[in-house]
């Protein structure tokens, strides 16, 4: 049966303005980190997809080496473009990365002009297409200049492998440098990618919001949910088959402490208080800021993405709300 999406899917998902750029996003849009990959199940993956863009979801997150194996998260989206979203090219925004390992040897990390031209050629044929619509630095490389990585980037943006530039986990002072050297160089800057959440407040100390408010440069900010914890998952505990239980997870048991389970049963009554889940109220306290243009999400059933379109249907968090997440999350003197 040939995919139809409901003709009502842009009514209800905001769609933010990137920054100072003419680029929109939505609120809400799906990464592809996790379960995207050649060891999950095909049709699993796109009924997540599906869903997204049923709700007005139309920014797919990649990168080079997302799987496992590295680079079969990009095939399976490939696949997916090919069998149901290819007549709505035109209505997706298609980002993808490099910057991390994905092949051995000295040209297959960091920030090289010969490695991110390299990778992304690579991205393109796994993926299908002949440009993704945003390209990103993954992380900030001690050992090249700046200078070329971001020539590089704004190659790639002159020669129509990508529509605009972007980076992730750059520090404040290394997004100023690189917004203007692209600006140098006329290459549009509209995306920087920072981990955020109640529980993983990194943007916040360094000035990373102000150098974008500046810059004129877009935040979507992954992990927003904290790896699941901020979600009704951890509400009695920590679950069998859940990241922190699993030995290969980023998340870890003993990051689960009983503090930190008291915070999140805490935060889920003020999300109840407002009609909402635990995950939409860590959702809207992200988007919160104006410079935050989307909230990245990652998902392991279609049930988690419709539950994240209703992040803001609640309204703005007002002050008072604000004032007691703040409360719940400082730690308690000893």
């Amino acid at each position: 049966m040939v995919y139809s999406p409901p003709p009502e899917r842009y009514d209800t998902l905001p769609y933010r303005r990137a920054g100072r750029s003419g680029l929109k996003l939505p609120a809400i849009s799906l990464g592809l980190w996790h379960n995207f990959g050649g060891v999950d199940r095909h049709e699993h993956a796109r009924a997540m997809v599906r869903t997204a863009f049923d709700g007005g979801v139309t920014h797919f997150d990649l990168a080079n080496n997302y799987g496992p194996p590295p680079g079969s998260a990009e095939e399976t989206f490939g696949r997916l473009l090919r069998e149901d979203l290819a007549p709505f090219r035109d209505e997706l925004v298609v980002s993808t990365k490099a910057g991390y390992t994905m092949w051995p040897g000295p040209y297959g990390d960091w920030g090289s002009r010969k490695y991110l031209i390299a990778s992304l050629d690579a991205s393109l044929k796994r993926l299908g297409l002949d440009y993704v619509d945003v390209f990103y630095h993954h992380r900030p490389d001690p050992e090249t200049p700046l200078e070329e990585t971001m020539a590089a980037l704004g190659q790639i943006v002159r020669s129509g492998r990508a529509l605009y530039a972007a980076v992730s986990n750059y520090p404040a002072d290394l997004t100023r440098r690189a917004a203007a050297l692209l600006r140098s160089q006329g290459t549009p800057f509209v995306l920087h990618q920072p981990r955020y959440s109640m529980f993983d407040r990194w943007l916040e100390p360094g000035g990373l919001l102000p150098a974008l408010r500046d810059e004129g440069v877009g935040a979507i900010v992954f992990s927003p949910l904290a790896q699941g914890l901020l979600t009704d998952r951890y509400l009695r505990g920590i679950p069998e088959d859940s990241r922190a239980a699993s030995a290969t997870g980023f998340l870890k048991a003993d990051q689960v402490t009983p503090q930190r389970l008291a915070q999140i049963a805490a935060l889920n009554a003020l999300a109840q208080e407002r009609g909402q889940t635990l995950a939409q109220l860590a959702l809207a306290w992200v988007l919160r800021h104006p410079e935050v243009t989307s909230a990245l999400i990652g998902a392991s059933r279609p049930a988690q993405i419709t539950d994240a379109l209703g992040a803001l249907n609640a309204g703005p968090l007002g002050e008072d709300e604000l004032a007691r997440i703040e409360t719940i999350l400082t730690p308690a003197a000893p």
